[in-house]
């Protein structure tokens, strides 16, 4: 972050900067939280993970009203613009992954004391660290201002999908099964969608900080893996 002659144009992109980090601290102890309340049937750390999501949307609303006014005041151009937009675009993104790990803990209370298939989380776990390993280094690429490690991050999100492809098929065996595994399996096949949502919105974030570092956009078409449902068979008409 360039110095300017002005200091308190400087603690406004500061304040930007650790209203950023606040919510990404947030972000990812909801990501955390909703997956353990899921694993656990921990109705507690469910309802205290869906409470948390208040604290997120405040700062969003804070960040986008402190960066409105920093644009009326200082009109900045170049870095210093793209430093402002940068916190705009994160903060939404951060505010979507609250939602999501909120989601992910509203399955956990509808689930209940519901009958628990072990090994139907087991593909559910190895997504969620592979997205809260992706969210962290999204927000440490954005602390250090690290575009090579920002586009790393946009280049791994593959891994999750084809996580997400595995645990579709996974779900869908249970579900074939047993009919009693449907409607636990029908809610687990939400909580993959969210996580690999999840994933989504630290791409985003790693495609911000290689604009904020180097003015450069990345192509709109990242890596994707293969959609769940892609080669299921078809039904003919």
């Amino acid at each position: 972050m360039t110095d300017h002659t002005v200091r308190s144009y400087d603690i406004e992109l500061e304040a930007l900067g650790r209203k950023i980090a606040e919510m990404g601290g947030i972000a990812e102890k909801m990501l955390s939280d909703a997956m353990d309340s899921l694993a656990t049937h921990d109705s507690n750390l469910a309802r205290s993970t869906v409470a948390s999501d208040l604290r997120l949307d405040i700062l969003q609303r804070e960040i986008e009203e402190q960066a409105i006014m920093t644009i009326a005041r200082r009109q900045p151009f170049a870095a210093d613009l793209r430093e402002i937009v940068a916190a705009i675009r994160i903060s939404g993104d951060l505010e979507r992954v609250g939602d999501l790990a909120k989601n992910i803990a509203k399955r956990a209370l509808k689930l209940g004391a519901e009958t628990r298939m072990q090994r139907a989380i087991v593909g559910l776990k190895s997504m969620h660290e592979t997205a809260a390993m992706l969210l962290k280094d999204a927000l440490d690429a954005y602390a250090m201002r690290d575009a090579e490690r920002a586009r790393q991050v946009w280049t791994n999100d593959v891994e999750l999908d084809a996580l997400e492809d595995s645990v579709f098929r996974d779900l869908l065996t249970f579900m074939m099964e047993d009919p009693r595994n449907i409607s636990f399996c029908a809610h687990l096949l939400f909580v993959s969608k969210n996580i690999e949502r999840i994933g989504d919105h630290s791409t985003n974030i790693a495609e911000t900080v290689v604009y904020l570092v180097t003015g450069e956009v990345l192509p709109m078409d990242r890596p994707k893996g293969p959609s769940p449902a892609s080669d299921l068979p078809q039904i003919s008409k």
